[in-house]
């Protein structure tokens, strides 16, 4: 990892270079408000996180977070891929435990300074807007409910490739090797675009010939 202390450093850094709507994952039908939630574009910046109702202490801190912003103003929701950098076994079993199919009701929880700034240096404006479900500049955080939850989950190579082996995901889980993840050309790499495109709601519905 020359040039980077750790990692989790190294994996952020490969991450913000990541468009607004993940790789692979084409405009679908109904909700299509992408953004990326983490990592920030700038360190030490405000971004989004996850949580449970009514809990200001349990919070899940993503490394990846993309967040598609649904429904109306009344009824909002966010639909989100999350991603997961696994340096061990022990922090993949954690960080699954986060996501598993029984923890319901998660919300996913939007700072002001994130809702104020702009989507992206080429993008100048305001995030409020791009979500497509807030009415005026907000003076409060977003904080909505998650529809459907994809998580993908990066793991060392001796890891992938003894959970490949042994072990069936959840349907919401998907996995690749670390090295895949933090590629610099992981955006544009066919393999990695085309796990992102399965890991959205839409794959589950026939196009129409």
């Amino acid at each position: 990892m020359p040039g980077y202390r750790s990692l989790d450093s190294l994996v952020r850094a490969r991450l913000r270079t990541w468009p607004q709507r993940p790789p692979g994952v084409a405009a679908g039908q109904g909700a299509d408000a992408w953004l990326r939630g983490r990592p920030a574009d700038a360190a030490n910046a405000h971004e989004p996180y996850l949580k449970l109702p009514g809990s200001d202490r349990m919070r899940t801190l993503p490394d990846g977070l993309w967040l598609n912003f649904g429904g109306t103003p009344a009824e909002p929701f966010a639909d989100i891929l999350a991603i997961e950098a696994c340096g061990t076994l022990p922090n993949l079993l954690d960080k699954r435990s986060r996501f598993a199919p029984s923890t319901h009701s998660l919300m996913a929880f939007c700072p002001v300074p994130w809702l104020l700034a702009p989507v992206s240096a080429n993008d100048q404006a305001s995030r409020w807007r791009a979500t497509g479900i807030i009415t005026g500049e907000p003076t409060q955080p977003l904080i909505v409910p998650v529809r459907d939850v994809r998580v993908l989950y990066a793991l060392k190579q001796h890891h992938y490739a003894g959970f490949a082996a042994s072990q069936v995901p959840h349907t919401h889980e998907f996995f690749m090797p670390m090295d895949a993840l933090v590629d610099a050309d992981a955006p544009r790499n066919p393999a990695v675009r085309a796990l992102l495109a399965r890991a959205s709601a839409q794959a589950h519905f026939m196009e129409a010939g």
